[in-house]
């Protein structure tokens, strides 16, 4: 069936198995079993609920070799699909949910009840997660998916400052800190200026990729926590 609850279900079935940043997830392969990141797995679970190429290089192309990515999924939603609030996301099971970084993103399925399923990172592999506390742009509705809405609250925690790459650059004594911090690690994020920039940025996904923490070169509660820092 070519429905939300559907797209759950099968991203349920996969909980534990190995996250890869840049991995390609055959989407017409219904007994891949990973490596995923999270483009492709979200990408993969659509194209077994429905048949159809979405958020990925070529939608029209083969479904083997099809490239997804979080900056494809941002395209589509802006072209093909219906974005949402992310407090209606969270009440709608299969729903996507999309954090646009200006390098790297991340994407999640909704669970319909304020949860999600997720290729997370190195660390955790696929898993059950949280949509609360955690920053996020938009929910989509892929087109030829039927979705339908949970009954229950869809209020989210908003997460609190989350240091990223902007434009204009994030400035403050807080990004000093996170740079110094990064220096001490051996992630090089330029001088110590008290600005995220480009250098800032790489370095957090130097550190990110080595301690096994979601990868997106921002650095919130838990990146902060691994580098020992109070936000």
């Amino acid at each position: 069936m070519k429905t939300g609850e559907g797209m759950v279900k099968a991203a349920l079935e996969h909980l534990g198995e190995r996250y890869v940043l840049g991995a390609v997830a055959p989407k017409n392969d219904p007994a891949w079993d990973g490596p995923w990141d999270c483009a492709e797995f979200v990408s993969w679970c659509v194209y077994q609920t429905a048949k159809i190429l979405y958020g990925c290089n070529n939608n029209q192309g083969n479904p083997a070799t099809a490239d997804a990515y979080t900056g494809f999924w941002d395209r589509d939603a802006r072209a093909l699909g219906r974005k949402i609030d992310v407090a209606e996301a969270a009440r709608i099971p299969g729903a996507a949910v999309l954090r646009v970084g200006s390098k790297i993103g991340h994407i999640v399925i909704s669970d319909g009840k304020g949860g999600t399923v997720e290729a997370h990172s190195s660390k955790t592999g696929v898993i059950r997660h949280t949509l609360n506390g955690r920053r996020w742009d938009v929910g989509i509705l892929v087109p030829g998916i039927d979705y339908v809405q949970s009954a229950g609250n869809g209020d989210l925690t908003p997460p609190g400052v989350i240091y990223r790459l902007t434009t204009p650059c994030m400035r403050g004594d807080k990004i000093a800190e996170i740079q110094r911090k990064l220096k001490l690690q051996g992630c090089d994020p330029g001088p110590v200026d008290g600005i995220f920039g480009p250098k800032t940025f790489a370095a957090a996904l130097s550190f990110q990729r080595a301690h096994n923490l979601l990868t997106d070169g921002e650095v919130g509660p838990q990146t902060a926590n691994a580098l020992g820092i109070k936000l």
